[in-house]
This record gives C-alpha cells, sequence and structure tokens, in this order.
C-alpha cells in the first residue's frame, strides 16, 4: 500500500489558491474572524428551525395552501442545493469575505422582510432570500476554517458546528414562547434578524483582509469533483446522513405518538434529539482530526443508528429514552461529514469544491427522505416499512462512509485523473 501524502503546507494552500496564511494575518483579525465564524454559524438555521413550531399560525395567517405548505416545508433543500452549488463560483468572484456578508445580509433581510409579506408568496420568496443566505454560509465557513485556521480545523469546525446546533436549538425551542409571549407569529419569526445584524459587525472590520480574488489557483468545480471516487462518496455519504437527519427531526414526535405517547412527551423526546447535537459538536471535531484514518467513527455512528432504530421497531416506548440517545449521538454523522471537507482536501480551493457538490447534491438526496418514509408509512399504515428504510440508509452510509474515510486527499485524485488523460 503506497504511503499517504503529507497534507499541503499553509504556504503551499496560500500558493495554489490566492488566500493569505494565519501569518500574513495579524493576530486581532483573526481573533475577530474566529468570532465572526461563531457567530455567523447561529444563523444558518434560523431561517429553517424557527418556521416549524408556528407552521399552523403562519399557513393560517397568510391563508396558505396545502401547496403553499409544501413548498415552504421543500424550499430548505431546495436553496441549500442550487445556492450551495454556486458557491464556490461566487468566493472566486467576490472573495469569501465579502461573499459571507452579503449571504449574512440576506438571511437578515430576509426573515426581517417576510414578518411583513402579507401574503404567500411574498413570504415564500423572501423566505428564499433568507434560505439562500444561509446555504452560502453552510459551504463558506468550511473553506474559511482551511484558509485561515488550518492547524486550528478541529477547534474552529468544534466552534461552527457548536453553533449551528446552538442556533437549530434556540430557534425551536424559542420561537413559540416569543410568539405566546407576544401574541404574534410575525414578530416571533423576525425576531432572529437580530442575530444576522450581530454577526455583521465582526465580517466588516476585518473586510480589508480580505485575501485578494483571481490569486491563479486551478479552479475546481462540480464537474472535476465528481470524477473522482472520493467525490462521488462524498455526495452518497453526506446525502444519506441529511436523509436520516431530516428523516427523524420531520417524523420522530409523530411516530411516538402513533405508538401511544402523549403530544408533550413526544415533543420532549424530539426536543432531546436535537439537543444532543449540541455536545457531540463540541467534542467530535477535534477527535476527528487527530486521526488519519475516520472509519472508526464510521463504524460507531451505523452501529448507534442500528441500536436504536432496532430499539424503535421491537421496543418503542419500553426505553425510549435509550433508543433517542443512540439515534442522537449517531446523528453526530453530519459532524463528520462536515469536518471530512476539511481533512480529505489540501487547500481552501479543494474545502470549497468539495463542500458545494456534497452539500448542494446530498441535501437534494435528503431531501428524498422524508418524503419516501412518509409514503411508506402512508402504503403500510406503519413503522416497520418507514423504520427499515432508515436502516437501508445506515447501511449505504456505512459503505459509502468507510470509502470516504480512508486517508487520501481530494487534489490527489484529480491530479491523478488529469495526469493518465494526459498519458
Amino acid at each position: 500500500m503506497s504511503a499517504t501524502p503529507t497534507p499541503a503546507s499553509p504556504a503551499q494552500d496560500a500558493s495554489s489558491t490566492g488566500t493569505t496564511t494565519p501569518s500574513a494575518t495579524p493576530r486581532v483579525a483573526l481573533l475577530l474572524i474566529a468570532l465572526a465564524i461563531a457567530l455567523t454559524s447561529l444563523n444558518l438555521r434560523t431561517a429553517i428551525t424557527s418556521v416549524g413550531p408556528l407552521l399552523d399560525e403562519v399557513t393560517q395567517g397568510l391563508g396558505m395552501s396545502a401547496v403553499g405548505d409544501g413548498i415552504l416545508t421543500t424550499l430548505p433543500v431546495l436553496c441549500f442545493a442550487c445556492f450551495g452549488g454556486i458557491t464556490p463560483t461566487l468566493g472566486r468572484r467576490l472573495g469569501s469575505h465579502h461573499l459571507l456578508v452579503y449571504a449574512l445580509a440576506a438571511v437578515t433581510l430576509g426573515l426581517t422582510a417576510r414578518a411583513f409579506a402579507p401574503d404567500t408568496w411574498s413570504f415564500l420568496a423572501l423566505s428564499v432570500i433568507a434560505l439562500a443566505g444561509g446555504a452560502v454560509g453552510n459551504v463558506i465557513l468550511p473553506v474559511l476554517v482551511k484558509q485561515h485556521f488550518p492547524h486550528r480545523v478541529g477547534l474552529m469546525t468544534t466552534v461552527y458546528t457548536t453553533g449551528l446546533a446552538t442556533g437549530t436549538a434556540i430557534a425551536a425551542a424559542s420561537t413559540v414562547p416569543l410568539e405566546q409571549s407576544t401574541g404574534e407569529w410575525r414578530f416571533a419569526l423576525g425576531a432572529y434578524a437580530l442575530f444576522g445584524l450581530v454577526a455583521l459587525l465582526p465580517w466588516l472590520l476585518v473586510l480589508r483582509h480580505e485575501p485578494s480574488v483571481g490569486g491563479g489557483g486551478v479552479t475546481m468545480g462540480v464537474r472535476q469533483v465528481l470524477s473522482t471516487g472520493l467525490g462521488r462518496q462524498g455526495v452518497l455519504f453526506f446525502g444519506t446522513q441529511s436523509s436520516i437527519a431530516y428523516i427523524m427531526f420531520g417524523w420522530y414526535a409523530q411516530m411516538l405518538r402513533d405508538q401511544g405517547m402523549d403530544a408533550q412527551s413526544a415533543g420532549v423526546m424530539l426536543a432531546y434529539l436535537t439537543i444532543l447535537g449540541i455536545p457531540m459538536s463540541l467534542v467530535l471535531p477535534s477527535l476527528i482530526v487527530r486521526v488519519r484514518d475516520q472509519r472508526p467513527f464510521v463504524v460507531m455512528f451505523a452501529l448507534a443508528y442500528t441500536i436504536g432504530i432496532c430499539g424503535l421497531l421491537f421496543s418503542p416506548l419500553a426505553g425510549t429514552w435509550v433508543w433517542t440517545t443512540f439515534i442522537g449521538f449517531a446523528l453526530g454523522t453530519f459532524v463528520l461529514a462536515l469536518t471530512i471537507f476539511t481533512v480529505r482536501t489540501r487547500t481552501a480551493e479543494g474545502t470549497a469544491a468539495m463542500s458545494a457538490t456534497s452539500q448542494s447534491l446530498g441535501y437534494l438526496l435528503g431531501g428524498a427522505g422524508p418524503f419516501l418514509f412518509g409514503l411508506l408509512h402512508d402504503l403500510t399504515d406503519g413503522w416497520y416499512a418507514p423504520l427499515f428504510l432508515v436502516l437501508t440508509l445506515v447501511a449505504i452510509n456505512l459503505v459509502t462512509g468507510l470509502l470516504v474515510g480512508r486517508p487520501q486527499y481530494l487534489e490527489d485524485a484529480i491530479e491523478k485523473k488529469a495526469e493518465r488523460a494526459r498519458a
């Protein structure tokens, strides 16, 4: 077996992508960038998770039809796929710092304006603006971590994945109390725009440290990434983990209620499942980047999923807290998938390409999961077939994870393919 190449040095990263190294950026600016990354991550899910708890109030308040309701719940996946895919191109043209400022501005503007939307279609259009900003942020944050903190990837991945989990939990838990205290669902949804305003401030302060764009590096796109086995494996790994996560977040409470659990207890279980993402985000990234081979993590998560799902199949109420804990732990595959974007690439350009490709196509795959899960439930009037679908997705995630978790780099795979084409 050939030796695994050593990751490129920060200087090599900079020369190949037109980015600066940490030493070229003042320490104060690096601290501001770290703070900005943390604050940005809080904003990337609020446009999604704030709507779910008040979906009835929103649809009634706007007179939204079933079609509009369906579009609203599908928009996040479509926006993440479409806008995430074009993020590397926008980043090369605008610069990653400027692009993230525009993304946060879109989130802030979209959340603020849709709170005043007079009808269904304007609410949906303004939601697209907010979700587009979140989609761009999803892709660009791993790039910024690779660009500015190549020797602190684990720490900074911990920062932004914990921010993602925290922002998700805050929006899910606080929206209803906000609506109840004010009596107005519009205020409850629009309040999260304040997070975007706060996150914009440190980015505006560090814009002058934006690396020059068009530095002559090799451009990587979706086609190049998908031409490699690693790229295709990354899409399937991210897509299957997204599909499982969307199924759990969308159907978990209803599944428990159908098994006989009361609505309040089922809601507590779903909240517990969501909150488990915070400690996982705090611990996992630093552990993942310390090893060259991530396959043990893949196996560990697949085993946890299998235990949790089998528990729901055969004893759903007797050990619900145990099964929920195993599934919540296994949802750490999301953190693993995000970390892989940086540990399987040498350069910020490679991170951007792999992140955009895996997330854009992966979210499309992920969006199909809840639909198929619900379809199987309707066809069988039970939960056995849908849960076996989840076990199938776990198996695919395990196989692709074992492939993508091997020590390898995207840039090397692209270069080998180019060499074979020249030969």
